[in-house]
């Protein structure tokens, strides 16, 4: 929170004296530093102690030797503890230093000694906003304003403590007042855009930012307007543009650069969201969120050895979030290393069971290593959450027939089917099953429905063919044959039993050829066919 400025008259008074003279004609021709070095030796030379004080407090002052400044008032004070105008003045320079809480002792002070003093009134209820005691401060504001009540400095303060105490529309309400009466004050424009922000109104934050940007081109609170504004609308282009003015503005702002990432991978500019998280790593190390999103980034740039160390990074700061052990476990599994990407699932779901992508992916690595049971679990608990899970009661099927439960098996794959009619991974499941049922009417069925939606296939082709041969339609199977060959030439089963049906055809020589060729892909097919 930004609050107005004052100006505040330090006031002291002059007399006559060698040093303090020769002082006070120096400081008169613009040498204020000479002019000090002149008070050095004032009080040795007997001039009035209170007065070389107090023009050594003033000149510093002006000279912004704060630090000097307050010893001069400190030391003018132990002269005349009773001097309203020393507290004063020296509760002005504690005010330029920061120190909110000794200045507010010294203003009390100089009301306490004159009531009436309303510009230490005003100062202490600076100081008392520097502090976060708004309600205080509010106080000393309205009374200021009892009697001034157009002025802009106590209505700035009025406004800015309505504003923390969370009277937000109270406080929009004195910040409009001053900026109708000065159209060039940037101070109360910033905290309205703030106030839009926390209030969620893009007209106003657009409006006020778009006014005080026009006053000042570079100012930082209405670029951060109009970035809130463009991540509001998701307009991710103009984010990234303003955020990436904030960054060369403030390049040690974290939550910048952190912004400028996050619209920068939401545009999929991954090497300008890569560097923007990187820097705000660097700023700000110990924000887990980045090293998330980093990490994200990373992997879809093709990067896994960054990003598996940005989410170890992240897990190390924070060792539970669920989105980042799924990530990770995703990319152990995208790069091979199965078994730990099972542990990271199983980690993941020790504290979140209700992670369903979670059990999906398990239960598929348990079932691609051939631990039917273990997969099944995984799976069950996928389907008791989500019963029309296509995807999951296919493997769930797989599963099943892994174990040798073929009727679970058929269900599943039927189930996968009522939800999507045109699964080809159920339709497929359940003719493997008829086959082997020797089910053989089913299973061409199946195939043909397979062949319908489109699968093509050697091996669907392949299949289908023998099936047709078996019940004597060999005109069909020779045509599917001919489908298999056709996508995968070098097929010597497919040339095999090709050549017997266009035997059975009574096509011999055709026949033999295809025995010949499929015998010189696959010696071994000879046994059985052609021994003796």
């Amino acid at each position: 929170m930004r609050e107005g400025k004052r100006n505040n008259q330090m006031p002291t008074t002059i007399n006559g004296g060698t040093a303090l003279a020769r002082a006070v004609a120096l400081h008169l021709e613009g040498k204020g530093r000479e002019a000090l070095k002149e008070l050095e030796r004032a009080v040795e030379s007997g001039d009035p102690a209170r007065e070389v004080y107090a023009a050594k407090g003033h000149i510093q002052f002006e000279l912004e030797l704060f630090d000097d400044s307050v010893k001069s008032y400190e030391s003018l004070l132990t002269v005349d503890p009773g001097s309203t105008s020393a507290y004063f003045n020296l509760a002005v320079c504690q005010e330029k230093l920061g120190r909110w809480n000794e200045a507010a002792a010294n203003f009390q002070r100089a009301l306490t000694s004159d009531p009436g003093r309303m510009d230490a009134r005003l100062g202490l209820g600076i100081c008392l906003l520097h502090t976060r005691n708004a309600e205080k401060a509010l106080e000393h504001f309205d009374e200021c304003l009892g009697k001034t009540p157009t002025e802009e400095t106590p209505l700035f303060g009025k406004a800015v403590s309505l504003e923390l105490l969370g009277r937000y529309d109270e406080s929009l309400e004195l910040y409009r007042q001053i900026v109708a009466a000065n159209p060039n004050a940037e101070e109360p424009m910033a905290n309205m855009v703030h106030i839009g922000m926390r209030k969620s109104d893009q007209a106003l934050v657009r409006e006020t930012s778009e006014k005080l940007l026009a006053l000042r081109p570079f100012s930082q609170a209405a670029l951060e307007g109009l970035a809130w504004c463009a991540f509001a609308g998701e307009d991710y282009d103009a984010a990234s543009k303003y955020c990436a003015k904030l960054v060369e503005l403030t390049p040690d702002h974290f939550e910048r650069w952190y912004n400028l990432g996050v619209a920068s991978q939401k545009l999929n500019k991954l090497d300008q969201a890569e560097k923007a998280y990187s820097e705000a790593g660097r700023l700000k190390p110990e924000h887990a969120q980045t090293w998330a999103n980093l990490g994200v980034v990373r992997q879809s740039n093709g990067n896994p050895k960054d990003a598996r160390e940005a989410y170890e990074m992240a897990l190390k700061l924070k060792s539970d979030v669920p989105e980042v052990l799924s990530n990770l476990a995703g990319l152990l599994e995208e790069q091979g290393q199965t078994t730990e990407a099972e542990d990271m699932y199983e980690k993941l779901l020790k504290k979140n069971p209700t992670w369903d992508d979670a059990w999906f992916r398990l239960g598929y690595l348990k079932l691609m290593r051939s631990d039917a049971p273990g997969a099944i679990a995984a799976l069950e608990r996928c389907l008791s959450r989500r019963p029309e899970w296509v995807e999951a009661q296919i493997n769930i099927g797989l599963a099943y027939k892994q174990t040798g439960e073929t009727e679970k098996a058929a269900r599943s794959f039927e189930c996968a089917l009522a939800a999507k009619a045109d699964s080809v991974e159920a339709l497929r499941g359940l003719a493997a099953l008829a086959i082997e049922k020797q089910d053989q009417q089913r299973a061409l069925d199946l195939q043909g429905k397979l062949i319908d939606l489109g699968e093509r296939t050697p091996e669907l082709f392949y299949n289908t063919g023998l099936l047709l041969q078996k019940q004597g339609n060999l005109d069909d199977a020779v045509s599917l044959y001919r489908e298999a060959l056709g996508l995968r030439p070098n097929f010597p089963e497919a040339l095999l039993n090709l050549g017997h049906a266009l035997k059975t055809q009574g096509r011999a020589e055709e026949a033999r050829t295809c025995w010949r060729q499929a015998l010189e892909m696959k010696p071994e097919l000879a046994q059985g066919y052609f021994g003796g």
